[in-house]
């Protein structure tokens, strides 16, 4: 693993973050020949004058690049880009060909000494392309055809580096194998709940005129469907409330359909009603919606068709809402990348930038074979917030070097970068990409101004055990624009206040709206080009449901012993004073024993002072290495049953043949999920304690300690009674004079980091 390095920032941010989109100063730059070809004109086959069939090969040392051809076409547009990156020869040639069913014959060329290329860095302006004459083998002027081209060197930092053909993919198949390998950025698309309660139905009626309708009302929006109870009544009364998630822009349809229990198998449709989702008021708040009537549509029946009568209305009241004050969860609170509401009108400004550099991987396994050897296509996908960007993919290396670097606005710095390493398999059909490793950087760890490079080690499970995967080295800054506003950050609530204020949000609830809005996130990105395949959404959000899992129950087992080593050192200490382990220390332990009782006013601000001491001696010793998984904490070295990791990796239900011990198995995995989940949060809890004072955050440890110092000079100069009389009013106070949300400390102390999300 290579050393941390610190490089100091020689510019402000605000001159970085106006020339963010110009420099590459986080990776190596990559040198690039960049053939532009943009159409051709009065072309002529040699076989059937007038008509061709014309494509373009650029050619440089041993590598040629292709564009499409087109059939009988005399002016084709191409407007395709070449990049190669090894310049092997000393002239880089363009021929213009038509291509034949017996052999394809040349129709002209050009020729570039790449001595007279210029060359074209950002912020330089794109290299405008211009009309070239076309020369035959002897380099003399043909009498028809002309080619406009644009020929530079550039880095690839130049706006056509993304979607050019590049030289390493030269064994690429096919133009659509193509676009798959080249990188892209994808904006996710912003997600809402969708509230609705269905509360009555007026007027049903039954086809058998006979009986009552024992009704319910089927919600269906999409692939999401939700039922209520049933009800019995011509007015039927439910009062029940869904929740959905949408993405913007609103195009779908709210169904409700009304249906009748006719027989314990058998539902009736009695009416329907379909509601453009767009229509739907929007509020940012907790305030009421007026609920309103919609007319149902239903089918006539009999004598109403013969007696040629209109049809008896019902209707069905609703109350609907689009929660713009929500933030619609789609990745755990452990590892967040955003935590702003829907509604734009709530976003604050952002308070700094967080630039990535994806430099390169050593060391990767072969994830598939190809040609009877073994490779690697690989391609990196980072995502934090609505951004996600994808490298482009180097084939057939075990040690690709990608230097790409992305930058993305941060509006809140407890939140955490996601960087995933995969093995493209889309470029043949062979199946789904593989995953070769993740890295996670939580972003309150870094100090801000500050360039972070550091080789992090890839690491997956599978049922035979823990698998290292290589290393990605990545270089990482995160810029501070407004320090003011970041600090503050600590002390408000890390999501929406509406997220707390109603709690209305059962636990199995937004487990399912988390996984809808997972699968409405796939489906989207699923339909970019290149397509970010759902196996990779599924990877980077984590949609593992921690279930029962004996190696994570043992592991946060030792995290919660960990966490809790600090007050039985506190008990040992006390221990071997009473032993009279030291003397010396026993009798200055016996003098402020003595003044403390006799003063009973200096015990809390003696303990501030101890803490605040304790923080400033312990800065000497904060972690400089950035974090990342980490397979001692998270115990997957070890194996703890005969089946090793078979159990963890196990679907659920487990797939075990007797039934009984199906029963018994699943409910004890059940169960101790669940208190796996409760001794995980416990120790996320002690660990955030902990990390007060260990400089994991520089900027929370900074504001404890300056609590601290503070909090003993006002018990230095209040009297201590004073002190406790004005708790005790504080903490009597009238529940009309309570804040609905939480209060500073409390939200200080949620954002401080736990060790959840380096585990794997």
């Amino acid at each position: 693993m290579q050393p941390l390095a610190y490089v100091p920032r020689k510019i402000s941010p605000k001159t970085q973050a106006s020339k963010i989109g110009f420099t590459y100063d986080l990776v190596d730059k990559m040198y690039f020949l960049f053939v532009r070809v943009v159409k051709a004109r009065e072309l002529e086959g040699k076989d059937v004058p007038g008509g061709c069939n014309p494509y373009v090969e650029v050619r440089l040392g041993n590598f040629t690049g292709s564009t499409l051809h087109y059939n009988n076409n005399s002016n084709p547009e191409w407007n395709q880009v070449f990049a190669f990156e090894k310049f092997q020869a000393s002239q880089v040639e363009v021929v213009v060909k038509d291509k034949n069913s017996i052999a394809d014959v040349s129709i002209g060329r050009v020729r570039f000494d790449l001595a007279e290329v210029p060359t074209c860095i950002p912020p330089d302006s794109p290299l405008a392309a211009q009309w070239y004459n076309l020369e035959d083998k002897k380099g003399y002027k043909i009498k028809k055809g002309l080619i406009m081209l644009a020929v530079w060197k550039g880095t690839q930092a130049d706006e056509s580096f993304p979607d050019a053909w590049h030289s390493g993919a030269i064994t690429v198949p096919n133009e659509e194998a193509l676009v798959r390998i080249r990188a892209k950025v994808y904006v996710m698309p912003k997600l809402w709940y969708l509230r609705v309660n269905v509360m009555e139905c007026q007027d049903l009626e039954s086809s058998d005129k006979n009986r009552v309708p024992i009704a319910c009302v089927s919600v269906n929006l999409g692939n999401q469907m939700l039922k209520t109870r049933m009800s019995t009544g011509v007015n039927s009364v439910w009062n029940e409330e869904f929740m959905f998630v949408i993405a913007e822009p609103f195009d779908e349809t709210l169904v409700f359909i009304v249906e009748d229990r006719v027989s314990p198998n058998k539902d009736e449709f009695l009416a329907k009603c379909a509601i453009p989702v767009k229509t739907i008021a929007k509020r940012n708040d907790d305030k009421n919606i007026t609920p309103k009537w919609y007319e149902l549509e239903r089918p006539r029946l009999a004598d109403e068709i013969d007696k040629k009568v209109n049809k008896f209305a019902c209707r069905i009241q609703l109350r609907m809402s689009l929660e713009g004050g929500y933030h619609v969860m789609d990745e755990s609170t452990y590892y967040i990348s955003d935590t702003r509401p829907s509604a734009r009108a709530l976003c604050k400004s952002p308070i700094g930038l967080l630039e990535l550099g994806i430099v390169k991987a050593v060391g990767l396994p072969e994830m598939k074979t190809r040609d009877g050897k073994g490779c690697t296509d690989a391609f990196c996908v980072a995502k934090y917030g609505p951004k996600w960007v994808r490298t482009r993919t180097i084939i057939e290396n075990l040690s690709p070097i990608w230097n790409e670097q992305y930058t993305w606005e941060v509006y809140d710095p407890c939140t955490v970068l996601t960087i995933g390493v995969f093995d493209n398999r889309h470029m043949n059909g062979d199946g789904n990409d593989s995953r070769i490793g993740k890295v996670r950087i939580r972003l309150s760890t870094l100090l801000t101004d500050r360039v972070y490079t550091h080789s992090y080690p890839l690491i997956v499970l599978s049922p035979s055990g823990v698998k290292r995967m290589g290393e990605i080295e990545l270089a990482v800054r995160f810029t501070c624009t407004s320090f003011v506003n970041m600090m503050q950050k600590y002390m408000q609530p890390l999501l929406p206040k509406m997220n707390y204020l109603l709690s209305d949000f059962h636990k199995n609830v937004r487990e399912m709206l988390r996984r809808q809005a997972i699968l409405i996130v796939a489906t989207k990105l699923g339909r970019a080009e290149p397509p970010l395949k759902k196996e990779v959404v599924d990877y980077m959000l984590d949609t593992n449901t921690k279930l029962w899992s004996l190696r994570r129950a043992k592991a946060n087992y030792q995290r919660l012993q960990d966490a809790t080593s600090a007050l039985n050192s506190i008990g040992i200490w006390l221990n071997k004073i009473s032993q009279w382990k030291n003397p010396i220390t026993t009798i200055l332990f016996h003098i402020l024993f003595l003044m403390l009782v006799f003063n009973p006013e200096l015990i809390l601000p003696t303990l501030f002072f101890y803490l605040f001491i304790t923080a400033v001696w312990r800065f000497r010793f904060r972690p400089k290495d950035p974090a990342h998984m980490d397979v001692q904490l998270s115990l997957a070295h070890i194996q703890f049953t005969e089946d090793g990791f078979d159990e963890e990796f196990d679907s659920f239900p487990t797939t075990k043949s007797s039934e009984v011990v199906r029963k018994r198995y699943d409910a004890l995995r059940d169960i101790a999920g669940r208190v796996q989940t409760i001794t995980g949060e416990l120790a996320n809890q002690l660990e955030r304690f902990n990390s007060m004072l260990s400089w994991r955050d520089p900027r929370a440890s900074t504001l404890f300690a300056i609590f601290c110092l503070v909090t003993a000079i006002i018990f230095y100069v209040v009297p201590f009674r004073a002190l406790v009389l004005i708790g005790g009013f504080y903490y009597l106070r009238h529940p009309k004079l309570r804040h609905k949300l939480h209060s500073f400390p409390i939200n200080y102390f949620k954002r401080l980091p736990a060790k959840d999300d380096y585990m794997l």
